[in-house]
């Protein structure tokens, strides 16, 4: 492995040594490498803004305003940055309308429909997962 690498790897279980137990089944054995393009992708889709940005758009078009209506919390400077680094990577689509003043209007690419479905499972192992996760957070703090 190369400097600064990090392996991840399932530990020997009560299958034996090199084997995986029932619930690692799916665990490949991943290498993390700063440098690794899939790690690249994974900062990008990985943030909650653009997870956020990605669920809203999938509904179809929207303009900037509607948006940030979507996800109130997000401020215009980072819903800006949001846009433009997810339009960079070929996620997303800018088209502006010549009207006065001009309208800008977002939607997924073809790539970024791609996304919809990965995304979907996780939206809902999310939501499915959030009362034991909150109370695993309540455990972990103390406060029950």
């Amino acid at each position: 492995m190369g400097q600064g690498e990090i392996e991840v790897t399932a530990a020997a279980s009560a299958d034996g040594p090199g084997r995986l137990s029932a619930n690692h089944r799916h665990q490949p054995n991943w290498s993390f490498d700063p440098q690794c393009p899939v790690r690249d992708v994974l900062d990008r889709i990985g943030d909650k803004w653009s997870t956020l940005i990605l669920v809203t758009l999938a509904n179809g078009p929207h303009r900037f305003s509607a948006v940030q209506r979507a996800i109130p919390d997000i401020s215009k400077r980072m819903l800006t940055q949001t846009f433009r680094d997810l339009e960079r990577d070929g996620l997303i689509a800018r088209t502006v309308f010549p009207t006065k003043p001009p309208s800008v209007e977002y939607c997924l690419t073809p790539l970024g429909e791609t996304l919809l479905e990965p995304l979907t499972v996780l939206v809902r192992w999310a939501d499915r997962s959030h009362t034991a996760i909150r109370n695993a957070r309540l455990a972990y703090d103390g406060t029950s």
